[in-house]
């Protein structure tokens, strides 16, 4: 429902900044369920929150490119109570679809085997991939919260996290690469872009293993509902030979990742579909 297209207006009165848009969007949840009845098999809320909210307000990469550091948590709250909001209003007007929300995770993985690297990559799990999912199923935010100064300290009112934790149908999952953290004196921590590993056309690292870790490791956190890997792929360098692109790269990707996926499902991990993230793609042959 949500996939960080703010109308102009809105922005222009806070966006994600301003608590009221949450509730603005519920009303939008109420209208686009009202319109399509019975219609609709599955709704998402959101889609990476991560993105419009850190990507969109804190570093500003992302529109609306605020940057500071003081925005990105108030704006990620907001948009956390949005998604309860509006999973109540899905639940009233659409019981029978799947209701649930699609977060991103990258897995956090320290460069050394030093107690403060380790540190820092848990600090850095906190901030980019728990302070999304935490909310969502155990109605807090990591216990970073409350060290963090309060002019950075998101708008937290009587029960928000309670709106926020409502029971899923599902979670869908994004998944492209890990990332690696070093401890830093002033950051705390500092990411460290891998360069000897094979890497996608985007410069990201391809390692399927960490899929497997994410997975699993959120399951016996959280004890997952059931699970969609809504996004997962590769940007790889598209060479014609002879009026061909031999796309074995890609292929490799897809299959060390479905190899990492079955290995959560034997692990535990109830998996209920998996979709590719593709510019363009076709059915597989079932025969």
């Amino acid at each position: 429902m949500y996939h960080w297209d703010l109308p102009q207006h809105i922005e222009d009165n806070g966006g994600w900044l301003n608590r009221e848009t949450a509730y603005l969007f519920r009303d939008y949840a109420d209208l686009i369920t009202k319109a399509f009845g019975n219609r609709v098999h599955s709704y998402a809320t959101l889609n990476e929150p991560f993105c419009s909210g850190y990507l969109g307000y804190e570093i500003g990469i992302h529109a609306p490119g605020i940057v500071g550091k003081e925005y990105g948590k108030k704006a990620i709250h907001h948009l956390l109570l949005a998604h309860g909001l509006a999973l109540q209003v899905l639940k009233k007007n659409s019981p029978k679809s799947l209701n649930g929300i699609v977060l991103n995770f990258t897995p956090c993985y320290p460069l050394t085997n030093k107690k403060e690297d380790i540190l820092a990559a848990q600090l850095a799990d906190d901030h980019f991939n728990q302070w999304y999912i935490k909310p969502i199923m155990d109605g807090s935010y990591p216990d970073l919260l409350a060290d963090l100064p309060n002019e950075i300290q998101p708008d937290i009112i009587e029960k928000d996290l309670e709106i926020i934790s409502q029971p899923l149908d599902f979670i869908g999952i994004n998944y492209y690469s890990r990332a690696i953290y070093q401890h830093d004196e002033k950051e705390q921590f500092v990411q460290k872009v891998p360069t000897t590993v094979p890497l996608t056309d985007m410069g990201w690292e391809i390692c399927p293993a960490a899929f497997t870790d994410l997975l699993v490791s959120l399951n016996q956190k959280y004890k997952l509902p059931p699970v969609y890997i809504t996004e997962n792929g590769a940007a790889m360098p598209d060479i014609l030979n002879e009026g061909k692109v031999i796309d074995t790269d890609r292929i490799d990707y897809f299959q060390g990742h479905l190899n990492a996926v079955s290995e959560a499902i034997n692990q535990g991990v109830n998996i209920s579909g998996y979709f590719a993230w593709s510019l363009m793609s076709k059915p597989l042959n079932k025969h």
